[in-house]
């Protein structure tokens, strides 16, 4: 069984004619696609989604000569629908399918009669075909091949390594604020009460990995569920972070700072309004999460700040934890990509179908970083519009570099931990994206990037004689005056 897909170029009859691509399935194994538009040969478009077509008797005599025909899928197969259309004269075999777009296969053997292309297309797509192009469409069939890269990739690494950095960045300015308040006892009290930090121990590790495998299992089987208790969750937590990234710059700001006062507390007026602005945002994202046009900005920065914040509050409090966590994400993510398929029924990871949404489900998951294909293709069309990137790979990276920020801040080493760390992020990301490149499949991340982190960050501190100090963390941080 071959199922490749392709694209169904339509064009309109209005002057200048509007054209729109969509995607189909075909068997590369039935009939070769031409790779580009030149030369194409349009065939007109004949609507005949009221049958299904299993008998020629369904359809009027001569209303399929010489034209591209659109009928129903079911009750026969692909190739006695083709063998019957070609009887009647049509050039292209399209069939339209409610459900799932899924391989075509049949036996060939006792139809090599059968030379018109066979395709299969969503229902949806010739709805709206009609819609946008109106009645008189003419279309043809081609199969672009894959582009080695796409520029998004670009735009995904640019963000990734700017989170990575600027979370790293502000845990150190969290950790050089708690010395100061531990060298103040003036301010400690004060400190200790703003304090927000979560630390993590090797028991909490390993128990917040056992709860990660639970979660992806969960979801496997009852996704369509869950999914809306993800979003939900998604939009306050990506709220409250928002709020937390954007009160920190707001605190650098010595304008309109004027109070009320309630209840014997009080908040400053431009803090009351910067809480509704991030609240607001979640809820049109959660409103508009699947307008592609431009939900996947909206995604994208409170996907920023939800990351960012997460870097800021959990705190590892030592080299070893960071080993132990980044350790089993990375046979977590090794596992549930590329052993699972040898467990599931339809031979698919369960990481994957998770984050494609299983059994077609047409609500994704809003954890990931999206940035649409600036690259023209069939896989654009048909299920992978866009290049993605999972706030797992970003966070448990960026948590090591974050600890490596605190260390330079506690050891007063010029931020050496927190540059070389950073700097092997970003060669870990590059190493992904040429990995998936060479592959043309999808890569769990971590399996590049934890090894880069962790080595870099190991050499460093063997290099500088500090890794007994680097291994055991804040047990061993010297002493720090203001």
């Amino acid at each position: 069984v071959a199922a490749d897909e392709g694209i169904l170029h339509a064009s309109g009859s209005g002057v200048p004619p509007v054209t729109k691509d969509y995607c189909i399935i075909y068997n590369s194994n039935w009939v070769s696609l031409p790779k580009t538009l030149d030369n194409a040969t349009f065939r007109a478009l004949e609507n005949l989604t009221s049958t299904v077509l299993c008998s020629s008797a369904e359809v009027p005599s001569g209303s399929m000569k010489d034209k591209a025909v659109v009928v129903m899928r079911g009750n026969c197969t692909f190739l006695e629908k083709a063998r019957i259309a070609q009887s009647l004269g049509a050039k292209m075999l399209l069939i339209a399918s409610k459900s799932r777009l899924s391989a075509i296969s049949d036996n060939k053997t006792d139809f090599e009669d059968v030379t018109i292309p066979i395709a299969l297309i969503r229902y949806n797509d010739i709805v709206d075909m009609q819609l946008v192009l109106g009645n008189e469409v003419n279309v043809t069939l081609y199969s672009p091949p894959l582009p080695e890269f796409d520029y998004s990739m670009v735009v995904i690494f640019l963000i990734a390594v700017f989170t990575v950095a600027l979370g790293g960045y502000w845990s150190g300015v969290a950790e050089l604020e708690n010395l100061k308040a531990v060298a103040s006892p003036g301010e400690r009290e004060t400190r200790w009460k703003k304090e927000e930090n979560v630390t993590f121990t090797p028991v909490t590790v390993i128990l917040f990995v056992v709860i990660c495998c639970v979660m992806l299992v969960l979801l496997y089987f009852f996704y369509k569920w869950l999914v809306y208790v993800i979003i939900s969750v998604f939009c306050l937590a990506s709220a409250m972070s928002l709020y937390n990234c954007l009160a920190a710059l707001i605190g650098e700001i010595p304008f309109g700072q004027c109070r009320i006062t309630c209840s014997s507390k009080t908040i400053e007026v431009r803090l009351i309004f910067l809480a509704i602005f991030c609240i607001a945002a979640a809820v049109v994202w959660a409103v508009f999460r699947n307008e592609d046009r431009w939900a996947w900005i909206l995604q994208d920065i409170l996907g920023v700040a939800f990351c960012l914040n997460f870097i800021k509050t959990l705190k590892m409090p030592n080299f070893k934890s960071c080993v132990i966590l980044l350790g089993l994400l990375l046979l977590y993510d090794v596992f549930f990509v590329f052993i699972t398929p040898f467990i599931t029924k339809n031979g698919a990871s369960i990481m994957v179908e998770v984050a494609a949404g299983p059994f077609g489900n047409s609500e994704k998951l809003p954890v990931v970083i999206r940035v649409p294909r600036l690259e023209h293709s069939a896989s654009t069309l048909c299920d992978l519009p866009f290049s993605l990137l999972g706030f797992g790979d970003i966070i448990v990276p960026g948590l090591l570099v974050a600890y490596c920020r605190r260390f330079d801040v506690q050891t007063r080493s010029s931020s050496i931990y927190y540059i070389s760390c950073t700097i092997a992020y970003a060669v870990g990301m590059v190493l992904t994206f040429i990995v998936l490149a060479l592959m043309k499949m999808g890569q769990p991340a971590l399996l590049y990037l934890v090894p880069c982190t962790l080595i870099t960050s190991s050499l460093v501190a063997w290099r500088r004689k500090e890794m007994k100090k680097f291994w055991k963390g804040s047990n061993y941080q010297v002493g720090w005056r203001p």
